[in-house]
C-alpha cells in the first residue's frame, strides 16, 4: 500500500494541469473547489447506514441506485465542527482514484455554489502556514471576485490510510 507521501510525489511529477472547471461548494463558512471531472452526481441528503468501527468522519455508506457507496462528511474530516444538516446540505458523488483502483464516494458538504472556469493565472499555489497544517491535498488558492476558493485534489483528501481501511471493510 502506498502512503500519502509517495501519492503526493506521484501526482505533483504528474504535471497536473490545475486550469479548468471546478464544482464549488460551502463548508463552515469557506468556499472550496474540485475538478468537475472527478464529480459523478450531487444529491440530496439521504438517509446513511453506519458501519462500525470507522473513523468518526465516515459517517456510513448509501445504497445509491443499487451500488453501496461510503460517505464522508468533509467538515468532520477536516477537523471543522459538526452542524445539524439542512435542507442545503447534500453529497456529491465523486471518484476518487486510489492506486490502481477507481472508486465512487460520496462527500457530504454544507451546500453547492456553482461550476467556475479558473484559469492557471488566477491560482496561487498553496502558502505555507507551518508543519501542523497538511497541505498536500491543496492543489491551490483561486482568486475569484467574491474572494478566495480553496481547490482541493479529492483524490489525496481521501488517500489515506484510515481511507484504505474504509475501502476494505465496505467495498470487499
Amino acid at each position: 500500500m502506498q502512503n500519502v507521501d509517495e501519492i503526493v510525489s506521484q501526482v505533483r511529477k504528474s504535471g497536473t494541469d490545475r486550469e479548468g472547471k471546478y464544482l464549488t461548494f460551502s463548508l463552515g463558512g469557506e468556499e472550496y473547489g474540485i475538478g468537475i471531472l472527478k464529480v459523478k452526481e450531487i444529491i440530496g441528503m439521504m438517509p446513511i447506514t453506519h458501519v462500525p468501527q470507522t473513523p468518526e468522519y465516515v459517517k456510513g455508506v448509501i445504497n445509491l441506485r443499487g451500488k453501496v457507496i461510503p460517505v464522508v462528511d468533509l467538515r468532520l474530516k477536516f477537523g471543522i465542527e459538526a452542524i445539524d444538516y439542512t435542507e442545503r446540505t447534500c453529497i456529491i458523488v465523486v471518484e476518487i482514484t486510489n492506486v490502481n483502483k477507481t472508486i465512487a464516494m460520496g462527500i457530504v458538504v454544507d451546500s453547492v455554489s456553482e461550476v467556475m472556469n479558473i484559469k492557471n493565472g488566477d491560482i496561487e499555489d498553496t502558502p505555507s502556514f507551518g508543519t501542523k497544517l497538511k497541505t498536500e491535498f491543496i492543489l491551490g488558492m483561486a482568486k475569484t471576485g467574491s474572494g478566495v476558493k480553496i481547490l482541493l485534489d479529492i483524490d489525496l483528501v481521501l488517500a489515506d490510510e484510515e481511507m484504505a481501511v474504509i475501502e476494505e471493510k465496505m467495498l470487499v
